[in-house]
């Protein structure tokens, strides 16, 4: 059974040190564990043992993410990282993200494997599409639409677009959609109304807790 909606999601991508990662929980766990959403975060690889631990110790309202698995399973695959050793870790993994896709040259054949592979690990794929025509493996439920001009330019799309294309992304699947692309505490309320967007992939504004903090609490309104 899937989290609480909304589903508010940071992708720290390849950003923050342990001592950063800890203190950012730290600071957001006292408005999550009163959000009525789920907040999910999504540091780099080296932490997530760290970041399970600490939640799990605090017993904290905050779910894991890793930012990608391997196309492999576990084996003579030096420097991947295998769906079925986060399995206890991660609750969700990001496949598909457009920085994968255009730095790592990463084809429909490839995050295919990377799906079956957590859905086999029982790891939530959140499979990241930039379009509504955009292949999506079986087996999926969560898909963060991002427009490859949104990501990391202060320029989001324009809600009633982004909210049409998760009307056409759900009549496609029964999945949950959620939005990415530059999106702050000023503008998310705006992609959340009328329930047609069930959260958000939150890049650039994750990294400050603060800032992150405002998104909550904007949602919470």
């Amino acid at each position: 059974m899937l989290d609480n909606l909304p589903l508010i999601v940071a992708n720290f991508k390849a950003n923050k040190t342990w001592d950063e990662v800890a203190s950012w929980i730290q600071s957001v766990a006292p408005k999550a564990q009163t959000f009525p959403g789920t907040v999910v975060i999504s540091p780099s690889m080296p932490f997530i043992s760290e970041a399970s631990q600490k939640i799990k110790d605090q017993s904290l309202k905050i779910k894991l993410a890793s930012q990608d698995i391997s196309k492999f399973e576990q084996g003579a695959a030096t420097g991947e990282v295998a769906a079925s050793q986060i399995k206890d870790l991660a609750a969700y993994t990001l496949i598909g993200h457009s920085e994968r896709r255009q730095n790592f040259g990463e084809d429909d054949k490839i995050l295919a494997l990377k799906v079956q592979n957590a859905i086999s690990a029982h790891i939530e794929p959140i499979f990241c599409v930039q379009g509504g025509d955009s292949p999506v493996p079986q087996g999926v439920k969560i898909i963060a639409y991002e427009p490859l001009f949104a990501i990391g330019t202060g320029n989001p799309d324009d809600p009633a677009n982004a909210k049409s294309m998760g009307q056409k992304l759900k009549t496609n699947g029964n999945y949950l959609v959620l939005y990415g692309g530059s999106v702050t505490a000023q503008n998310i309320k705006s992609f959340l109304k009328k329930g047609l967007l069930d959260g958000v992939l939150v890049g650039t504004a994750s990294l400050d807790p603060q800032s992150f903090l405002k998104i909550i609490e904007a949602v919470s309104k």
